[in-house]
């Protein structure tokens, strides 16, 4: 058995999945989804999602969910309901804030990219051109161009 969401009736798995759908809705900025947040359920953002599931789910209609229920028995990824939230027809604008935040993610995504070691081990990030003995690397013995002068 699952929830509807009481905002916009979209399917969730359990308590939990609501209250996740429900937060992540309200904080990308949709006004709806953060109305009733606050309506009912005033400190949710300060709620974890176990926590705030039990209180959002007395208020939302219990459905059969048999697409959550099949399978490995779990609904939408956090990623999955961010993506469906962000975009598409009726989904609405995010907030500054939003967009800020997930600007941030994506520069934070990227720094721990570039700092990654890559499989060549720790010599291979300070690789500077320079040959085993220090001189010329790879350009050695080639010299500056003018030997045949």
């Amino acid at each position: 058995m699952g929830y509807a969401c009481p905002v916009c009736d979209a399917e969730q798995a359990d308590a939990e999945h609501l209250a996740n759908h429900l937060a992540v809705t309200a904080a990308l900025g949709r006004e709806d989804h953060r109305d009733w947040l606050e309506e009912y359920a005033p400190d949710w953002a300060d709620r974890g999602p176990e926590d705030l599931g039990e209180i959002v789910s007395q208020y939302a209609p219990e459905i059969e969910t048999p697409e959550f229920e099949s399978g490995h028995g779990h609904g939408p990824t956090f990623e999955d309901e961010l993506a469906r939230q962000s975009r598409g027809p009726g989904r609405g604008a995010m907030t500054s804030e939003a967009e800020s935040v997930l600007e941030e993610a994506r520069e934070l995504t990227r720094q721990m990219q570039d700092s990654k070691p890559e499989s060549g081990g720790e010599d291979a990030d300070r690789d500077d051109g320079a040959g085993p003995d220090g001189e010329g690397g790879s350009d050695a013995g080639t010299g500056d161009g003018n030997e045949n002068s």
